[in-house]
């Protein structure tokens, strides 16, 4: 029953992120208060000097720029310490070349969790898994430090930054405008309306000739996009 006690509930979508306050590799944050007005990609790796983390990492810092004109930061984890970030960090930049990708520097913070403190407040922990590593998990936080979106992969499978970067652009148009993006949606594609919530307006809206809207039933209408 004690142990029970101890056990640490995964924060959830919709849930405020936990706070905590760590070293990294470009020094100690704070967050969420660091982060205020942000958006936050959190995401974690089972460990440094590993392949497919190195893929990733690189492919994270290649796109920076594209995240931060999105007002999106990156902060990446393992169960590693600042000394084993920096030099894994040094090797990609003096050493690794990858689809054309070289001499790249990881200017991110990438926090040191060497006692599992931040991995085990977001669950990032997975027993059956690995006891001694961080899954591939990611988690989108909004600028309210509000978990909009938590994904987690295998240590085997590489993460596709393209997919984190759709969803952040689909959230933060949804946030923006009311709307709901569909299966497969890209920028630039036609977006959902939500359902109607009476049915009056679910008549007046199938039979609308409104422009640039259409509608496929009562309650799956779509808003094209200006190409």
């Amino acid at each position: 029953m004690e142990e029970q006690k101890n056990v640490q509930r995964m924060p959830l979508i919709g849930d405020v992120a936990p706070a905590f306050k760590v070293k990294t590799t470009q020094g100690e944050i704070n967050f969420p208060d660091d982060y205020k007005g942000k958006w936050v990609i959190l995401f974690s790796h089972p460990a440094d000097f590993t392949p497919v983390c190195t893929t990733e990492f690189m492919t994270f810092a290649s796109m920076q720029a594209d995240f931060k004109k999105l007002n999106t930061e990156l902060v990446g984890l393992s169960i590693d310490s600042i000394y084993a970030h920096i030099a894994w960090l040094r090797t990609i930049k003096e050493k690794i070349e990858y689809k054309g990708m070289k001499n790249i520097e990881v200017n991110f913070p990438v926090i040191e969790d060497i006692k599992m403190d931040i991995a085990k407040l977001f669950g990032m922990l997975q027993p059956n898994a690995s006891t001694t590593q961080a899954v591939r998990a990611v988690f989108i936080i909004d600028p309210k430090a509000v978990i909009r979106t938590i994904l987690f992969y295998p240590s085997s499978t590489g993460r596709n930054m393209e997919e984190i970067k759709r969803i952040i652009i689909a959230l933060q148009k949804a946030e923006k405008e009311g709307i709901a993006t569909p299966a497969n949606w890209q920028p630039g594609d036609d977006v959902i309306i939500p359902p109607p919530g009476s049915c009056g307006t679910a008549k007046e809206r199938v039979e609308s000739k409104e422009d640039g809207k259409y509608c496929l039933d009562w309650f799956l209408c779509f808003k094209k996009e200006k190409k």
